[in-house]
């Protein structure tokens, strides 16, 4: 995940200040000396590292320690709120037309990852309720319009194009198309290079000119490291970015360029990819992106997640049962589809607060849904219903059923059991409102 190591190195600066009762002068800057080398580690760049260090152990040495907290949780405190600062502050919604359609340009170097994360911010906007329309103006890649084709079918969201004629025309043709039929958003997928030249920029500067898009994004690989802020002040200077995709989040990637890539612009970080599936696209946020950078979690984003992934109606079907003691094992196996969907386990723990550092070398086994889904599905639909049925006989058909072992039916439905007693403690007076804490909805998915 983005940041582990610089968040690592952090926590390990933050470790010495805590084990003082009181911080002079030359402990704040001995642990900003440490903060400013994890921040070049990261690949932050040097002036940006040296500038938040600066402003950091400038407040630190002026501030006045409250009574809540001691001077090592004022540090990071300050730490924090520049930490925000640098990315952003707030989250950054994109422009949009006062009459549609919106325009979205997207632009980026060849494998950035710009086509995908087209059809990724334009299937998010579809889930809104919105229309949005893919223009194919990539001419010159091999495959690229099939790609976007391919990508839209997949988001369920249409795809214009004329073939190999001047983007421009496209551009312009797909914009009156999108006025003809109700198109709210029209994306257009602009031609990347293998490195930036002036062929490239100027078709983008014609393709500005002629449509005057609302909304210039420029995707960037965040695995590129300072490249990736280079990158961002060539786009930024020829075009005048609105915003920042940054792609390949969840990757091996050290995090710096989205620190310094938003600093060196002082253009936002509107989107993040964080996998490769259509619904890997998350709304950056600098405040929980600095929690979880400072281990402080990030419920917030948590419960977004859970609201926009699990289905209320499915979750108040599964309480009902639960408040009538009939909650059998396609119930179970319903609740671990929605979870599922949700992402991986270690992400979603991370993103609990005081969690995340303590499971970080912990190995978790991700296949554990899809070895107790096996399980169940070895079963017969009556056995699902009424697992009180299955005998040892039964136990040793479903195991060999699955290539498991019988010690592995066992223990699924003693974990089940064990479920079963725990949803009991809920019937009584505000069980209720106890059970929808558990379940989406409530404290979604947790």
């Amino acid at each position: 995940m983005a940041f582990e190591g610089l968040s690592d190195k952090l926590d390990a600066a933050f470790k010495k200040l805590r084990s003082k009762g009181s911080l002079t002068e030359a402990d704040v800057k001995e642990a900003m000396r440490e903060v400013r080398l994890a921040l070049l580690e990261a690949d932050v760049s040097y002036k940006v590292a040296k500038d938040f260090t600066n402003r950091v152990t400038e407040k630190a040495i002026g501030a006045k320690v409250t009574e809540s907290l001691t001077p090592a949780q004022m540090v990071i405190k300050i730490v924090n709120e520049e930490l925000t600062a640098l990315m952003g502050g707030t989250a950054t919604r994109l422009n949009t037309a006062p009459h549609p359609p919106t325009v979205v340009m997207m632009c980026g170097l060849q494998g950035s990852g710009k086509t995908t994360h087209s059809a990724k911010i334009a299937k998010r906007l579809k889930s809104q309720g919105h229309r949005p329309l893919l223009a194919a103006c990539d001419i010159y890649r091999p495959a690229a319009i099939k790609q976007l084709q391919i990508v839209g079918e997949q988001a369920g969201v249409p795809v214009f194009e004329m073939g190999q004629i001047s983007p421009v025309t496209i551009a312009t043709e797909a914009i009156k198309l999108a006025k003809d039929r109700g198109y709210d958003y029209v994306f257009l997928d602009t031609a990347g290079r293998l490195h930036i030249d002036e062929q490239l920029m100027q078709e983008l500067k014609e393709i500005k000119a002629a449509v005057h898009p609302h909304e210039i994004l420029l995707v960037v690989d965040a695995m590129t490291g300072q490249d990736a802020v280079n990158v961002a002040s060539t786009f930024n200077e020829a075009l005048g970015l609105d915003g920042l995709v940054l792609t390949k989040m969840d990757g091996d990637t050290r995090g710096g360029a989205a620190l310094s890539a938003r600093a060196v612009t002082g253009k936002p970080i509107k989107f993040v990819g964080i996998g490769e599936k259509l619904d890997d696209l998350d709304v950056f946020h600098p405040d929980r992106m600095a929690s979880r950078i400072l281990g402080m979690g990030d419920v917030l984003s948590l419960i977004e997640k859970a609201e926009t992934t699990l289905d209320e109606k499915r979750a108040e079907e599964l309480e009902k049962k639960l408040r009538e003691n009939k909650f059998d094992l396609n119930d179970l196996l319903m609740q671990m589809e929605e979870m599922k969907k949700m992402g991986s386990i270690k992400d979603l723990l991370g993103m609990i607060p005081g969690v995340g550092k303590k499971i970080k070398d912990v190995d978790i086994d991700e296949r554990a849904f899809d070895k107790t889904k096996a399980i169940i599905y070895s079963m017969t639909p009556i056995e699902r219903e009424k697992p009180d049925l299955i005998n040892p006989s039964r136990k040793r058909r479903i195991a060999s059923g699955c290539g498991m072992q019988v010690e592995d039916v066992n223990r699924l439905l003693k974990q089940y059991k064990q479920m079963q007693q725990m949803f009991k403690q809920f019937g009584g007076k505000g069980g209720k409102k106890k059970m929808r804490r558990m379940m989406p909805g409530g404290f979604p998915g947790m």
